[in-house]
Formats: C-alpha cells, structure tokens, sequence
C-alpha cells in the first residue's frame, strides 16, 4: 500500500469576505480550518492551500503547478471570486479529473448561483451568523463531505468530471510531466528528486529500491510510472508474478495504459498462462490495430505455441505434429508481418518475422513436406523483400544511435541469416559491446540464438555467434541467485531505561539458540542471502547465526551509520560476560559478505511524514521479495504486542503475513 497520501490543493478565497448576499461577511479562514482542512485529512488526503506556501518566488508557478499536478482540486464557490474561478477554470482544461465543489449557504439559504457549473455535483454546507461554518449542521456536512473526497479519490479513472472534455470527447489531457515548470517550486524540485532516485535503482536493477519508490510517488498521477519502473525491473529479475502484480497496480489507476497492459502481456507469457495471454492480446490488437507492439506481442504468443507443437513433434515424431506446428508458424510468421507493416520502424516484429520466414523454409526442407510451402509466404522473394525492408529499419535506427544495442543485435541477427561465416562473426562482435555488460541483454540474443541451434539452422554461423555470446555472458554480473533468502525482525535489547522488561540481558543465550535451531531446520547455507537491520539484541544475534553458516548479510539501515549506532545499538543493555553490542557491531561489520546500504543515500530522505523505520522495514521486505516470494523464510523476535513507537517488528510482521506463510514467530514471552 502506498505511504504517500494523496495531495489536494484547495482553491477558494482566504479571510473575510462579503457573503452571496453582499452584506454579511464568511471568515473563509474558519471555514478552512473547521470543514474543508479536516475532511481533507480524515479522506486521506495531504491538504494544501495557495496562503500555506511560505517559499519565496512566484505565486502563479506554485499555483500553475498544484493545479496540473494534484490528485484533487477542492474549489469553494460560495462567492464569486475571480481567483477560485479562473483556478478551477485553469484545472478543467489540464486534467479530465479529480475536482470537488462546495458552496456555503446562508441562514436564510442563500448562496452564489454558479451558472457554467448549475448541473454539476457540489455538497452544500451551512453559514453561520459569525461568518463560519454552522456548528448545528457541521458534524452531518463533514462526514458527506468526507465521503465525497473519498469517493472521488477511489472513483474510476474514466469517469471525466470537467466540462471541457465531457463536451470534447476526443480531447486528451496533455502529458502532465512534459508542461512541469522550468522554476524551482516544490513541486518541480519534488518531482525531480523522485525521478532521480528512481532511475538510479532502475539503472542498477534494484528492484527492491524501485519497489519502495513506487509507493511514494509525489502525486497519483506518477504512480502509473513509478509501479510500471518496478515491473520492468521486476521483469529483468525474472519475478514475474511480482512484476504482474506491480503493472496490475498502474492498470488500476489508468486502465487504459496502452504500454502497461503490453508489459502485462509478457509477464502472463512468461507465467505461462498462454490462454489468457492470447485472449488480452487479442482483445488489445482489436482495440489498437494500428499499434505494431501489440501485433509483436501478439505473434510472440503465437511463436511460443509453435515452439511447444515443434519440441512435442521432435520428442514424438510425426507428420501430422509436424505439418500442426508449420501451421502455427505460419500464422505467427503474418501477425508479426502486419505489425511491422503497420510500423516500419518497428525493427523488432520486422527481424522476428524475417526469422521465422528463413526458418519456416529450414523446417519444410527438413521435414520433408514440401506441400506445406506457403509460397505467398517464404518465397524466395518474399524473403529478399522483406529483408531490405527490415535493414532499412534497423539502419535508420543506428543513424540516430549507432550504439543502440538492440538494433545491433537484429542486425547481427539478420546477417546471421543469410551472410558468409567472416561477416557473421564481424557483426556479432560489433553488436556485443555495445550491451555494455548487460547480462539481460546478451542473455536474450543468446535464447534466439540457442533456439537457431535447436533447429539446426545453418549450424556453423550459429555456433560462431553463439561463442560470441557466450564469452561475452561470462563476462557479464548475473544477477544474484540466493536459494533461501531470509528476512529478520526482533526486538533490541532492553535500554538502561526501560521500565517494563522486554528483552533483558538474561534472555540472549535462549533467543541465540533458537535463532540457531530455526536457521538449521531451514537448512541456512552458503547460497542463501539474509536481510536485517542491525539493533542491539536479536538482528545482532541473527547477523552472527548467519555468518557462522555461510550465508551472505544484507544489512539495510535508515539513517547513516553513525546516529543508527547512537540508536538503536549503543543505548542497549550488555550481555553479562560477553563483549558490548557496539564491539560485536564491529566485529561484524567487515564479514557481512555484502556492503551496508543507508537508506538516505540509496532512496533519499523519507518524503512526507514516512516514518524512518517504518520505511526501512518495507525496504527490507521490498528487497528480500526480489528474490522471489517462494524463497522468502522469515524470522521474527517478538512479544506479541504493538511496539513502543512506529516501524517496529510488529509492522514488519504484519507486512510479511500478507505475502508468505512461511514464517517463524519466537515469543519471547515462552523464552
């Protein structure tokens, strides 16, 4: 669940105005502070008014900037002000939605009479004599008004509310990141400080960190980034039911999001659930017949049911296996065709199409059923064509890049089709450094490269392209493959002054040997990966278990290491005959197997009013879950009660519980 709550921003006048019947005056200020502030915040959302910023600079860049970005814009109509108005008018022509009106009524009912907006939906709340809201009716209006919020913040995203696009249907609400202010405001310089954490643990593939940004995107509208940047890292993983599950999550905020709903298509084909792939991307080609990346996806699935009616006829040969598989080939040969017939540019269905042509030939000639050749299909023309076609694609991409690895490697691929030995090692070895060590990438060239070795297509410029690979794989840092990954919480040590025992002196050894007998029966070793914080007491404990047994320690710490000593290791009680926790930190510290990650250097400060340990303990549970939630074993040290402040085990606990079963609870009350 995201931690970041929603920001509104609240136009409407500030002090003392004269009401809708020119005479009596309504202390907005009161208003503010009585309804709409504390309806606002009981509905979830971060409260902001225009008065509130204290910044120096220009007012109007502030106030341009709430009104594009905030996930809701709270007008007040009781008046006709010229501010309010052109605010709400300046936020229906930028955003389709998220827009909420009231208007205050007078004792003897009478209010602004709004006549562009007489149709829409505004709640209605009481004025007082005074000026403020009415204290009679006040407890009603603020919980209508509460559940209005809400139900405009959970509301579907295709339901427009503003005006401008309910009367102009083909009107599309501009990319709201490309029109961010070039002025230094809050929300620009938040915006920016996102983005740059997010794309440093995008560029480092750690999916853990981009995880825990994801949920902490600056307003909704960057949430469909944030969670499709943890997909795709996800993906890279090979974690596709968490990089579903992440691509789900932006689909539920944007349902229409062409490039998510493809991202999901890949993650089902690799799950594979190959029905419920073909029918989405079926669905999306019918939605979208002009896109070429959904016809790719769509001819992929249809390649992949290939591949199974080939590997099924080459494991039990027979001619009507063989000549079902051509069939299939076929048909996934003309989808890719289409697509980058619909987008020459596309030089990725354009080399998968021209691929399956050569091999569709290969497969003919081998298995001799020569009636099978769809001449309108790998005709020898048919291939020349094509083959121009898709060089002139990949070319015109390298004039504008030439080390873009992607485009090198389709070359090197088409040239592997058709060229002499000398050119296909010339090509493959001009195509490979430009992955720049990309494990990924080379590993993706090598599966199709594989899959020509499989079929024995011209099997001696295969394999040079294959040696190519994979000396260049070797050289490459795969990502990391624990078999157990562990994930501890438990509580510190007791503080000298602690009222109430919790974890006294006495109890180590006994806590010792059960974290000793839990990491046993699970069987802990050399090719497991643990992650901890490093308190006084049980995540000390636990860290020293692991090393004695081989497996590698990731500690993560939410502040620099310095105030986290002063914290959360020094205050504690010492073990009696046993050297202090802030030495057996130390001794620690240089065989963890692993380098201690700070929070604030790899995420940033936590934004907002996020807890710190808080925070670090869904970075914990972020990063153990990258590994794979099957691997997840987790330990926790606990009492059974909430802790003495927030982020304690208690929250990791309950985090953990909804992802995994696979859990062991030491009470210490049983200890």
């Amino acid at each position: 669940m995201s931690q970041i709550r929603p920001h509104a921003f609240v136009a409407m006048p500030f002090g003392k105005k004269t009401g809708p019947d020119g005479k009596t005056w309504v202390d907005f200020d009161v208003v503010w502070k009585k309804l709409l502030k504390p309806a606002l915040e009981r509905a979830g959302f971060e409260a902001f008014r225009a008065d509130e910023e204290r910044r120096p600079g220009d007012i109007r860049s502030d106030m341009f900037q709430e009104l594009l970005a905030a996930d809701l814009v709270l007008a007040d109509l009781t008046i006709p002000n010229p501010n309010v108005w052109y605010e709400l008018g300046v936020r229906h022509a930028l955003r389709d939605r998220g827009v909420v009106l009231v208007y205050g009524a007078l004792p003897s009912g009478e209010s602004a009479k709004a006549f562009d907006v007489y149709t829409d939906r505004k709640l209605r709340y009481g004025l007082a004599d005074d000026g403020g809201p009415d204290l009679v009716t006040l407890k009603a209006t603020l919980e209508a008004l509460v559940g209005m919020l809400k139900e405009s913040r959970h509301s579907s995203t295709r339901r427009k509310v503003s005006p401008v696009y309910q009367l102009l249907p083909h009107l599309r609400p501009p990319e709201w990141r490309s029109l961010l202010l070039g002025t230094d405001n809050e929300s620009s310089a938040t915006y920016r400080s996102w983005m740059n954490s997010l794309k440093t643990a995008r560029r480092r593939m750690l999916a853990g960190d981009v995880m825990v940004l994801a949920d902490e995107t600056p307003v909704r509208a960057l949430a469909v980034e944030g969670h499709c940047a943890a997909g795709n890292a996800l993906l890279a993983l090979d974690q596709c039911a968490l990089a579903l599950e992440q691509f789900d999550r932006a689909l539920e905020i944007d349902p229409d999001a062409l490039a998510v709903k493809q991202k999901r298509l890949v993650c089902l084909g690799r799950l594979g659930r190959m029905d419920e792939a073909r029918s989405e991307a079926e669905e999306l080609v019918a939605e979208h017949p002009d896109d070429a990346e959904s016809w790719a996806l769509l001819g992929r699935l249809e390649k992949m049911r290939w591949l199974a009616a080939w590997r099924r006829y080459i494991n039990a040969p027979s001619i009507d296996t063989a000549t079902a598989g051509l069939e299939l080939l076929g048909r996934a040969i003309k989808i890719y065709r289409r697509g980058f017939l619909i987008d020459p540019r596309s030089h990725y269905a354009g080399i998968n199409a021209l691929t399956l042509m050569y091999l569709h030939r290969h497969l003919v000639e081998q298995a001799e059923v020569s009636e099978y050749i769809d001449q309108g299909l790998t005709g020898m023309q048919d291939l020349a064509d094509l083959r121009g076609a898709v060089r002139y694609a990949i070319d015109s991409v390298l004039s504008a890049q030439s080390d873009d690895y992607w485009a090198l490697a389709s070359r090197a691929e088409l040239i592997l089709l058709h060229e002499n030995q000398d050119i296909v090692r010339k090509a493959w070895c001009k195509a490979v450094p430009a992955a720049d060590h990309d494990w990924f990438a080379i590993d993706s060239s090598l599966q199709t490269v594989q899959l020509l070795q499989e079929l024995q297509f011209r099997p001696d410029e295969v394999a040079i392209a294959r040696d190519i690979l994979d000396s260049e794989l070797k050289q490459c840092v795969p990502p990391v493959q624990s078999d157990r990954v562990f994930l501890f919480t438990g509580h510190m040590m007791d503080r000298n002054d602690r009222a109430k025992p919790r974890f006294p002196p006495k109890m180590a050894a006994a806590v010792a040997e059960r974290i000793s007998t839990v990491l046993d029966h699970w069987r802990a070793g050399s090719g497991d990966l643990a992650f901890s914080q490093a308190a006084a007491g049980g995540d000390i404990i636990f860290l020293e278990a692991c090393r004695a047994r081989g497996v590698r320690c990731q500690v993560l710490l939410p502040f620099d290491e310095p105030k986290f000593v002063k914290e959360s290791i020094a205050p504690s009680l010492n073990v009696p005959g046993e050297e202090g926790w802030r030495d057996r930190w130390l001794a620690l510290k240089p065989d963890l197997g692993l380098p201690i990650r700070l929070m604030p250097v790899e995420l940033g400060d936590p934004p907002g009013k996020i807890n710190a340990y808080e925070r670090c303990n869904l970075w914990l549970l972020d990063s153990a879950l990258a590994h794979g939630p099957e691997k997840l074993h987790f330990i926790a040290l606990w009492d059974g009660q909430s802790g003495d402040g927030p982020g304690g085990t208690a929250h990791l606990k309950a985090e953990v519980d909804r992802r995994t079963s696979c859990v062991e609870w030491i009470d210490t009350r049983t200890l």
